[in-house]
């Protein structure tokens, strides 16, 4: 099975939260004159959200959609009954394949939680969702260490440690790792070493892979 969250599928799912329209005309027109009652150019700011998704949009989008995104109007106009009906029908599908994928990932997850240590099935359950990247250090050759604030994370609520022991150090790859960075998801795999922890992080948007024997949760007092 190959990874779900990468930084491809976060430039997917940005796409779909592009597709999400006024429900009535009138929900559209309350909304250009808030515009223009805080003394923002609506159109303008249309044209710059177009110009940031376009590249994704053409990438992920049928040829269907081409014609409305070359000339802004999936942006700048309240949809068409056709360009809602596509956009509904490419989101239905869209979903049902992220349903899918996360239901095979969750029924592998279960299948080889049994054989994992019991600290990365924690931190598979306890989510680090919205946790910001403080530090990382490599203090030795097998060793990997993040700290996190998960004040504003599903879990701990405070700054915790993750050290990685029995680290595979040629497969590490922090290049796409910052501090301020925040983690998104996750997933865990079994490796003939121990296990395989992928992450994604945004803000900047990367991705961090290690292998390992094990990991140490370490709840730190601020």
């Amino acid at each position: 099975m190959r990874n779900i969250f990468t930084k491809k599928w976060h430039r997917k799912m940005q796409v779909a939260g592009f597709l999400t329209f006024h429900e009535t005309k009138e929900d559209w027109d309350n909304d250009v004159a808030w515009y223009e009652a805080e003394g923002r150019n609506f159109e303008e700011e249309c044209r710059r959200d177009l110009e940031h998704y376009k590249r994704d949009l053409l990438e992920f989008l049928p040829e269907s959609f081409h014609p409305y995104i070359h000339d802004g109007t999936i942006r700048s106009q309240f949809p068409s009954p056709e360009l809602r009906a596509m956009a509904e029908q490419w989101k239905k599908e869209y979903d049902e394949h992220n349903r899918s994928q996360y239901s095979e990932y969750r029924s592998r997850f279960l299948s080889i939680q049994g054989r994992l240590p019991k600290n990365v099935v924690q931190l598979y359950e306890k989510s680090l969702h919205d946790a910001r990247v403080l530090s990382f250090e490599i203090p030795n050759k097998d060793t990997f260490s993040m700290v996190l604030d998960c004040s504003g994370a599903f879990h701990y609520y405070t700054d915790i440690r993750l050290t990685f022991k029995g680290v595979d150090i040629d497969s590490l790859n922090i290049s796409e790792v910052f501090v301020g960075s925040s983690w998104i998801y996750d997933e865990v795999y079994l490796a003939n070493t121990g296990f395989e922890l992928h992450v994604l992080l945004e803000s900047p948007l990367g991705e961090l892979t290690i292998t390992a024997q094990d990991i140490e949760i370490e709840i730190l007092d601020r």
